[in-house]
Formats: structure tokens, C-alpha cells, sequence
């Protein structure tokens, strides 16, 4: 009589294993996470089937013995550049040798495109590119359109692990490409490619791999609905960098953001714009400011924001009218629809403006996501703009935080936005009054610096 397959219980969002289904995993308590899988076969061990010994030590003999800090050398340690300025930054100067990135975002957000952009135009980067969705015809089209040397690129369409650890081990790449994490597979484990456990096996057994050879992995990853990386959370654990596609796939810019990085800062991120031949760096992210309506039109304002330590000028729409259906409407595209709510209440309550019975739209221009508090004032200025119908010069930002008692709040590093607008061409800028005064001084070039109190004398100063 044969024997029924044991399984287990896994929480795809932490990966913790559980003998029987719950509705809430003890691990992490996230609900309605718990998904049942084949449990994987142990080795005499103790360790999994798919843990070979030849790749079950990480560092060499004489490396694994615990020694002093101040006795580790690292004066040898050298980066690998990519050849992509803006890439090259957000890893922090480049990638570390036996490093592993994981590279997420949307279906058409261009993760592969960046990925096969890198051995292209980086010349004599030996590199093993695996995908385990395309076929090598497919890949060959899509390097032709992006253009570039592919002397030094190797492809594999490959899905079985085993066969991509062996191939890297005879060919010895510089760099190896896997995309993506979620169609490959091991036969040591008996699930379907993409499960949690299947993700978990595969990306430890790379990570086996980067670390004995010290050749860096850069996987690609699908996310789900909730905008999250499939998989077992603990696959983001184990990876040294975690990078985030961000942005519209209809528009034309993207935002690559650093969720994750042991090896440099996480307040960086990237701008690149989508073109015909790949993704362009986008040095000067204030180039998403350019305008493309005409002159003299309510309600649209200029933010001075910053995104990480990178200060950069964008525009903010909004539209107000009369609710034509009883009950108003509350729309805020790129925006924390919430915040915005949180806004018009003040407007409302401290300066005396009736908009509970108009509609409210809101749009972040280039099809952007923005989260600084700093954007609240030019949010308020395009609001009470489109209200009163009345234009705010295309020559003036805005960079400050509004509080529920109606008072403009001092942002930080208000001497870099205030650089940054000069440098476009700006001729004035609102700020706190309550800022530090060294932040509001005169500047050596033509920008004026307006600083203000509360509301009242805001709109006093725009549309008085």
C-alpha cells in the first residue's frame, strides 16, 4: 500500500513551517498566509536533499575559524562596476564581489531589460544571463533592439538549478543573471517552481554559490497584487540588496529604490525613463518637471522634494469643482489619498475655505509616487489655485510640512531643495518662517526666498 506523501504547512509571507494549517502564523501573525507544500526529503545530515556537500560551507577551512575584527583584511575588496552611473550608485559605487541582488517591480516595469542592459553595455563583463521565461531566440531580439557589445554575454535558457549551478561552475562568469527566482526549480524538492519553498531552496543554493566563488547574483523577481515580492519573506533576508521598480508601466519614468542594501545607503534611488532602445539614466530627475500644458493655468504647483538624500522639483495638479453627484469625490493619484483628506480638513477648519461640498482631484505629474511631507504646501497652493482659479507662476516652488493647526512646518535639508531650485531657474521659493535662519538667509544667486507662517499668509502672498 503506498505511503501518503508528508506535507507541510508554510506562511508565504515569513516562510515559518507549521504541521497543520492555522489561520494566523504564530511566526509573523499575518492571516490567511498558510499554504501547503510537500515537505522536502533530509539527508543522514540533517541538512536538505539539495544541500550537496561540496557547497554546504560558505567559507573555506582555514577561513571558518572565529578571529578578532581588527585582524580581517579587506584592502583587497573591490567593486564591480556596471557601466550604469545611476545603477552603479544606488549599490553604492558598485556590486560587491559574491554579493546577491534581488531586483523587484511590476510585469513591463523593464527589470529584465535593465538586467540584459548590463552585460551589454558594459564591455568585457563576462556574464551567464539564465532565464527561465524567454528562449535564447527571444533574448537575441530584445539585445538587438537594446543595442550594445554582447561579445561577453552567455545565455541559458535554463529552468532546472542543477543544470545552472553546473553551467556557472564550468563557464565562470563575472556576473550571473537569473530571471527569474520564481521559474526555478530543484528536483530535490517536490513542489511546483514559484512555491515557497521551491523560491527558498533555489535562492539559498545561489547564495551557496556566490559566496564559494565569489561571484555576484543578480536575481529578478515577480511581486504580487499587494505590490510585495512573491515569495517566502525570508528570501528578502537572504539577499544583500533588495531593489524596487517603481512607477507607471504606461508612463515613460521609472524609479528604481533601494528597499535593502548591507553595502551601502538605503536612501538612494535611481531615475531612468523608458525609450525605444532601453532604459536612459535620467542624471537630472527634475527633467520629469517639464511642463506640457500652457501658461497661466490653475492649479498646478511646483514641489521642492527630496527622495532620499537626491533633491529634485516636481509638479502637482490639482482640480477642484462643484460635485456634480451629492456626494464629493476624493481622488489622489500618486498620493496618499488619506493625507490629502487630512489637508482639505485643515483648510477647512483653520483658514475658512468651503470645500466640503466640492470635488477633489489630485495628481502627481510623470506618473509618480511621492511620500515626502515636504510636498503638503505645494499641495495646498495647486488646491486653493484651481479653487480660486487664479495661475501661481511657473517661476515660484514650494517646500514645506502643514500642520492640523494650519502652521507650515520647517523640512529638512531646506538648504539643498533651495540649491536645487535655484539651479533650475526658480525665482522664489515658499518656505517655514520657523526654519533655521541660516536656511533663510539670501542666497548668492537669484532665487527669493519667501518664508511664512500658516495658510492665511500664504494664500495672502500668492493671491493678494
Amino acid at each position: 500500500m503506498a505511503t501518503k506523501a508528508k506535507t507541510v504547512w508554510y506562511c508565504t509571507s515569513c516562510g515559518n513551517e507549521s504541521p497543520k494549517w492555522m489561520g494566523r502564523c504564530p511566526a509573523c501573525g499575518e492571516w490567511n498566509t498558510m499554504v501547503e507544500e510537500p515537505k522536502p526529503a533530509r539527508s543522514a545530515a540533517g541538512g536538505s536533499a539539495s544541500t550537496p556537500s561540496r557547497n554546504r560551507a560558505f567559507l573555506a577551512v582555514e577561513e571558518a575559524r572565529p578571529r578578532p575584527l581588527h585582524e580581517i583584511d579587506f584592502s583587497d575588496e573591490s567593486r564591480l562596476t556596471l557601466g550604469n552611473g545611476e545603477l552603479d550608485r544606488i549599490l553604492g559605487g558598485g556590486l560587491v564581489e559574491g554579493s546577491m541582488v534581488l531586483i523587484g517591480g511590476e510585469p513591463g516595469i523593464g527589470k529584465s531589460t535593465l538586467s540584459l542592459q548590463i552585460p551589454l553595455h558594459c564591455q568585457g563583463l563576462k556574464t551567464l544571463y539564465v532565464s527561465g521565461e524567454e528562449s535564447a531566440k527571444q533574448i537575441k531580439l530584445r539585445a538587438q533592439r537594446l543595442g550594445g557589445d554582447d561579445s561577453a554575454c552567455l545565455v541559458l535558457s535554463e529552468t532546472l538549478l542543477e543544470n545552472i549551478l553546473d553551467r556557472a561552475r564550468e563557464v565562470q562568469p563575472q556576473l550571473l543573471i537569473v530571471d527569474s527566482i520564481q521559474t526555478i526549480f530543484s528536483e530535490a524538492v517536490e513542489s511546483a517552481a514559484g512555491s515557497v519553498s521551491q523560491v527558498r531552496e533555489c535562492a539559498a543554493s545561489l547564495l551557496r554559490y556566490a559566496k564559494e566563488s565569489g561571484t555576484p547574483v543578480l536575481l529578478i523577481g515577480h511581486i504580487t497584487k499587494d505590490g510585495t515580492i512573491a515569495g517566502p519573506k525570508v528570501l528578502e533576508h537572504i539577499v544583500d540588496v533588495v531593489l524596487q521598480f517603481e512607477g507607471d508601466t504606461k508612463g515613460a519614468y521609472r524609479i528604481l529604490r533601494s528597499i535593502k542594501n548591507r553595502f551601502g545607503s538605503t536612501d538612494e534611488l535611481a531615475v531612468f525613463e523608458m525609450t525605444g532602445t532601453g532604459l536612459r539614466e535620467v542624471s537630472n530627475p527634475s527633467e520629469i518637471l517639464i511642463p506640457m500644458h500652457q501658461d497661466n493655468l490653475s492649479g498646478v504647483a511646483v514641489s521642492a522634494m527630496m527622495d532620499g538624500t537626491r533633491p529634485f522639483l516636481i509638479e502637482i495638479q490639482a482640480l477642484v469643482s462643484t460635485a456634480a453627484y451629492g456626494t464629493p469625490q476624493r481622488s489622489a493619484t500618486g498620493y496618499d489619498g488619506r493625507r490629502l483628506n487630512m489637508l482639505l480638513a485643515v483648510l477647512e477648519k483653520r483658514a475658512g475655505f468651503k470645500l466640503a461640498a466640492k470635488d477633489v482631484f489630485l495628481n502627481i505629474a510623470g506618473g509618480l509616487r511621492v511620500a515626502d511631507p515636504a510636498c503638503d504646501l505645494a499641495i495646498v497652493a495647486s488646491v486653493l489655485s484651481s479653487n480660486f482659479d487664479l495661475f501661481i507662476s511657473p517661476k515660484v516652488c514650494f517646500a514645506g510640512e502643514v500642520g492640523l493647526s494650519g502652521e507650515i512646518r520647517p523640512v529638512p535639508q531646506v538648504e539643498r531643495r533651495i540649491a536645487e531650485a535655484a539651479k533650475l531657474g526658480f525665482e522664489a521659493i515658499y518656505v517655514s518662517s520657523f526654519s533655521r535662519a541660516e536656511a533663510l538667509k539670501p542666497r548668492s544667486g537669484n532665487i527669493r526666498i519667501i518664508p511664512i507662517p500658516d495658510i492665511p499668509a500664504l494664500c495672502r502672498s500668492l493671491f493678494q
